[in-house]
């Protein structure tokens, strides 16, 4: 009997500290919504080209925000996302920054989505003192120089030629060697950095340029530009692209039945599941670059985030899977939210300190910063395409039966299958 009393009592006293731990925490939370929100402001590409990227980005920075206020905010205080469509238009872009810094007097901002967009908004963040985190943004701080700029984009220290590196590497491996390369570049800030590198990568690899030639961000027919590679006869064809000319070059490839040894490199939007979808066995053969894909072992941390996701595209009308960009949005924001929580503090410079002195851990990878605001260690892939089969969906696109990571070493799932015509099939 003095037994089972002593059972009640202890269920009682752990009852009661539940209750309380629970009534907490609801306080707590509740104290949070009360106070004025910490305002985070930034562009988004939400119409244009761009907008199949930066909606699943911004997707994934609304899932940080629901999850951070409900565990009481940051400082005691909720954060509110403050942001504005850039109409995937870099024009728009600096009276974007200006009205949320002198209008909406946002307490910190985030760079929007694409080198094309963060390049002109740095000059007024600058101009602020604001500490400004970049997403997928290719050197944009290269001329600026700015010690508060950070990017979130897993390029490592040699910036630009690690868009296309993997593409060189693999070429080497192969047996003879290519030794000829045709580089066809969109003139846009991002495909000319991309390319600027793979400059550098030929020169490296001691490979000749038989082709190097821009084209309009507005061509609509790709034919001349694929007519006038092909005869020059290279062995591989190296393409910095966004990605209306990304998917238009793939159609125009196959259509032309062209077959180099090998094509890719640079390629925006091939990542995207409407892109894939729309181009299906098309895609065959191509090989290009990648920052996270569904392998077991970089889903393991990421799994719980892009079940929220995908549980929540269908209503927000964005990419179903969120592979490209979602994951990468939650972890941008949620690298502001470590740093404020770790720094105790909205001040810039102090979170600017925090974020350079430490290796910050994420749903998609770890990473610390540089010098220039750049990674200490490329986390750029490359992948092929193969074996789709027309009408593939969601199923194919949710794994990796489709895709093959090709380079760095220790992510790589499988072999090259070469020349490009093989996987073409």
């Amino acid at each position: 009997m003095l037994q089972n009393l002593k059972s009640r009592t202890l269920a009682l006293f752990a009852g009661t500290a539940f209750a309380a731990a629970a009534a907490a925490m609801f306080v707590g939370a509740a104290t949070a919504q009360n106070k004025e929100p910490i305002k985070i402001g930034f562009g988004m590409s939400l119409t244009g080209p761009l907008a199949a990227n930066g909606k699943q980005a911004l997707l994934g920075m609304k899932i940080w925000e629901e999850e951070t206020n409900g565990k009481g905010g940051l400082l005691g205080r909720p954060v509110k996302l403050i942001y504005y469509d850039d109409q995937s238009n870099p024009s728009t872009v600096p009276g974007i920054y200006t009205k949320l810094l002198d209008v909406d007097k946002v307490d910190l901002v985030l760079g929007g989505y694409a080198t094309n967009m963060n390049a002109p908004a740095l000059p007024v963040v600058m101009q602020k003192g604001k500490t400004y985190i970049s997403l997928f943004a290719l050197d944009v701080n290269h001329e600026f120089k700015y010690p508060k700029y950070f990017s979130v984009l897993p390029t490592g220290p040699q910036t630009k030629p690690s868009f296309t590196e993997g593409v060189f590497q693999i070429a080497q491996q192969q047996n003879p060697k290519p030794s000829t390369v045709a580089l066809v570049v969109e003139d846009a800030e991002f495909s000319n950095n991309a390319c600027d590198g793979a400059r550098e990568n030929a020169k490296k690899f001691n490979m000749k340029i038989v082709y190097d030639k821009k084209y309009p961000p507005n061509t609509t027919d790709y034919t001349p530009i694929i007519r006038a590679v092909q005869a020059s006869n290279p062995d591989i064809v190296i393409v910095c692209s966004y990605p209306l000319g990304s998917v238009g070059i793939v159609q125009t490839v196959r259509e032309l039945n062209y077959k180099p040894k090998i094509i890719g490199g640079a390629m925006v939007g091939l990542q995207a599941t409407v892109f894939k979808s729309k181009l299906g066995p098309k895609l065959n053969g191509i090989i290009n670059y990648e920052t996270w894909v569904p392998s077991e072992k970089m889903m393991n941390p990421a799994a719980e985030f892009f079940k929220k996701y995908q549980a929540k595209a269908g209503a927000e009308g964005v990419d179903p899977l969120g592979y490209y960009l979602g994951g990468w949005g939650y972890a941008y924001a949620n690298l502001l939210g470590e740093a404020i929580a770790g720094s105790k503090s909205i001040d810039d410079n102090k979170i600017a300190d925090y974020l350079r002195k430490n290796t910050h851990k994420t749903i998609m990878g770890d990473w610390s910063y540089g010098p220039g605001g750049e990674w200490t260690k490329s986390g750029m892939m490359q992948v092929q395409y193969h074996d789709i089969k027309e009408g593939a969906g969601l199923d194919t696109w949710r794994g990796m039966s489709y895709q093959t990571v090709l380079t760095p070493d220790d992510q790589k799932t499988g072999n090259v299958i070469y020349p490009y015509e093989k996987a073409a099939q």
